[in-house]
């Protein structure tokens, strides 16, 4: 019986600390910023709406059109960085992957919070935008480093 406990307290431990680890590197990787910011000329050149999301939130409009407003982004930006001429490598490969993996849990976690908090729909939403803002960022970088 004290095996089962401990094993159980050892695996609860783990996966809080997993998921601990997981979130402070997503928003370590978020909070990162480079020399130049290509997110603007990106988002222009794509039809991007992250930007007009990122200060729509401060007015609080409707959430659920800025979440799909988003999740076309996400769509265009990944579809770009995939299949871009020169893609990613290493270390930046685990990046996105990381922040792929946490644009889908903010999504969730979105849809769970938005009838019951709206400031924690809020908050997945410009997580969410963040996300996306780095995928632009780095599209810019892969343009500009091709030029």
């Amino acid at each position: 019986m004290m095996e089962l406990i401990a094993t159980v307290v050892i695996t609860a431990s783990s996966l809080f600390l997993f998921v601990y680890w997981f979130r402070y590197t997503c928003l370590l990787i978020l909070s990162a910023r480079t020399s130049r910011d290509y997110a603007a000329p990106v988002a222009v050149a794509n039809q991007l709406g992250f930007l007009e999301v990122q200060s729509a939130l401060r007015q609080e409009s409707d959430l659920d059109r800025l979440k799909d407003m988003l999740d076309r982004d996400y769509r265009v930006l990944t579809y770009l960085l995939k299949n871009a001429a020169n893609p990613s490598r290493g270390e930046n490969a685990v990046e996105n992957r990381m922040l792929e993996i946490d644009y889908r849990v903010m999504r969730v976690w979105y849809s769970m919070t938005r009838r019951i908090s709206p400031s924690a729909a809020m908050k997945a939403l410009e997580e969410m935008s963040q996300v996306i803002e780095h995928f632009a960022n780095a599209m810019g970088e892969r343009s500009a480093a091709a030029a």
